[in-house]
């Protein structure tokens, strides 16, 4: 990515659970500053008046609970990226302090008369449309500039089926590692489903439910009915796709045993190839 080795602030737009974390961890990764820390902030959870002090700090009796200095997001990030996520939620007094660390490299601390300058790079996220939120007076148009040298818009997986085998195989062995368990694949039922699937909840929702089809799993593969049934509860009205990307070798073992099982005079060279592949005894 072009962007990644430059220090300009990106905006990264695209629906919930497209994995915009994921790409503003690769930006920092291929940066200039990816030995530094990478500080992730959901700005959807800081209310009004804790908003400040987590990305700014605050000084020791600032408010109530502030029983000591407390660094904030900018100075643990220093020399790295703070990566904000969902932006549009940020309380619009809050944009006006972020407006100015980002423009004059400076921050101060909730409660404190000392200024302390900081290095950070910014990359932002939303799944709103924040121009539309410039209309409704809800975001700074002028932090909107800042943030916006750089926009990255990432599509939903449904626009994107071609990613399908390879996030599935990703989450699989994530999956596999964390249950500690040894599911080697997908039947051709269940990788059919998958790329027709809508995925709604993007990137997000397959990672859950392929944990879930993982932990569910009694064999090596993955079946339909280990994936929760909320999701394929319509599955049989679903018209039947086009041959699968999804179907790995794992599930062309299956098949060749399925073929042994009903027809045990099959001799075809190819056949006995797969059989040595797989280490397959008649």
């Amino acid at each position: 990515m072009l962007v990644a080795p430059t220090n300009m602030s990106v905006l990264i737009t695209g629906e919930s659970g497209t994995g915009k974390e994921y790409a503003a961890r690769f930006i920092h990764a291929n940066s200039k500053r990816k030995t530094r820390p990478f500080v992730a902030v959901d700005c959807g959870v800081l209310s009004r008046e804790l908003a400040a002090s987590e990305l700014f700090g605050h000084a020791k009796g600032a408010f109530t609970s502030a029983v000591s200095d407390k660094k904030g997001v900018f100075e643990t990030a220093e020399g790295g990226t703070v990566f904000l996520d969902e932006i549009g939620n940020l309380p619009y007094d809050v944009q006006v302090q972020l407006l100015r660390a980002i423009q004059e490299r400076v921050i101060r601390p909730v409660g404190s008369v000392r200024e302390t300058a900081v290095d950070v790079r910014i990359i932002a996220a939303t799944n709103e449309n924040l121009l539309e939120a410039i209309r409704e007076n809800k975001f700074r148009g002028d932090l909107f500039h800042r943030l916006d040298e750089f926009t990255v818009q990432i599509p939903p997986l449904r626009e994107r089926k071609e990613d399908i085998p390879a996030f599935a195989e990703s989450f699989l062995q994530d999956a596999n590692r964390e249950l500690e368990k040894q599911v080697e694949g997908f039947d051709a039922e269940t990788a059919a489903w998958m790329n027709r699937y809508k995925w709604p909840g993007n990137l997000r929702q397959m990672r859950n439910a392929i944990k879930r089809a993982v932990l569910f799993c009694k064999g090596r593969i993955v079946t339909i009915a280990d994936l929760p049934e909320e999701l394929t509860a319509d599955a049989e009205s679903m018209p039947e796709p086009p041959a699968s990307p999804l179907l790995r070798k794992v599930n062309e073992k299956e098949q060749i045993l399925d073929a042994l099982r009903r027809a045990r005079n099959i001799d075809r060279k190819p056949l006995y190839n797969k059989l040595k592949l797989y280490g397959i005894e008649l």
